[in-house]
């Protein structure tokens, strides 16, 4: 139902964006438009990644330089049955995390300096899950696509309201009709854009639960996350709002946002659904998480006293 429902969510982007060319140009429009589109979605499909691991800053650690935390991802990978991604590590306070790359090939998990230091092995083992998780279902590549079309719908409501719009057989939409384009249709495509980032993260939490073995790992991660996102700014995201979707938990630290605006699902509806799923698991386990995931994590008891460092 979750890739139904972001199948559906990305085709109305995608309906919305050819409205916009269509309103503007016509139907030729429509298809310079398309093919603008098809031509931003090549470049960010090769240079994604690089571009927003440099945005923060994000540096390249090994067994050397990281060694425990890479062996916990070469682990969670192993157990998610994905080849082993690329590990960064950001330089921020906040802790905080986020996955990207086109294919599980070519994917990079990174990380904050303020996770490792603030959460327990568990926990984080339970974080890192949750982007394996989002490489295995290909959402960075989708959520990569959205934000896209997404900017490609703001720029052409932009020029929509210069340029007036297509006035043959005075059908275009006018001064006013240029207007609201302008202010309706990037509001649109950020609304279908949230929408889709909210359903993969739940799908994400799941998978992610099911690969560390434990929900409450992941859960006990957010609940500290969140309270610490609102707390600790992380100033590169304050300035690329756009990258928000990115991470684990929402790293903004804008308060009173209306729920339909959220990049993410309410941090206690998705603990609620880990605590679901966790007592499934407890109670019919190994069945329901699949011979793959086993409900027992790979570092045997859970122990929050201490961090991932030892």
């Amino acid at each position: 139902m979750n890739y139904f429902k972001t199948a559906l969510l990305l085709a109305g982007l995608t309906a919305l964006f050819m409205g916009v060319g269509y309103l503007i140009g016509g139907a030729s429009g429509a298809v310079i438009a398309l093919l603008v589109a098809a031509a931003t979605n090549l470049f960010t499909y090769w240079n994604s990644d690089r571009m927003v691991l440099s945005m923060y800053g994000a540096h390249e650690v090994d067994a050397h330089t990281a060694p425990e935390l890479v062996g916990l991802v070469a682990e969670l990978a192993n157990r998610a049955g994905l080849p082993m991604p690329r590990v960064f590590l950001m330089d921020e306070a906040q802790p905080n995390a986020f996955a990207t790359g086109r294919n599980p090939e070519n994917a990079a998990v990174a990380v904050t300096t303020g996770i490792v230091q603030q959460l327990s092995r568990e926990e984080l083992a339970g974080v890192i899950a949750h982007e394996l998780a989002h490489i295995k279902n290909h959402d960075t590549l989708l959520m990569t696509i959205t934000a896209t079309i997404a900017g490609a719908i703001s720029m052409l409501a932009q020029f929509g309201m210069f340029f007036g719009g297509h006035r043959d057989n005075n059908s275009g939409p006018g001064i006013v009709g240029s207007i609201a384009l302008m202010i309706l249709a990037p509001l649109g495509a950020m609304l279908v854009q949230m929408a889709i980032s909210r359903t993969r993260e739940y799908a994400a939490d799941n998978l992610g639960a099911r690969i560390a073995g434990q929900p409450m790992w992941l859960a006990s991660a957010l609940m500290k996350i969140e309270n610490a996102a609102h707390q600790v700014p992380n100033w590169e995201a304050e300035r690329n709002p756009a990258t928000a979707h990115m991470f684990i938990i929402n790293p903004l630290s804008g308060h009173g946002v209306d729920n339909l605006f959220a990049t993410h699902p309410s941090t206690e509806n998705r603990i609620a659904a880990l605590q679901q799923l966790a007592a499934e698991l407890g109670g019919g386990g190994a069945s329901a998480a699949g011979a793959r995931y086993p409900s027992r994590g790979p570092w045997g008891r859970t122990s929050t006293s201490r961090g991932p460092w030892g």
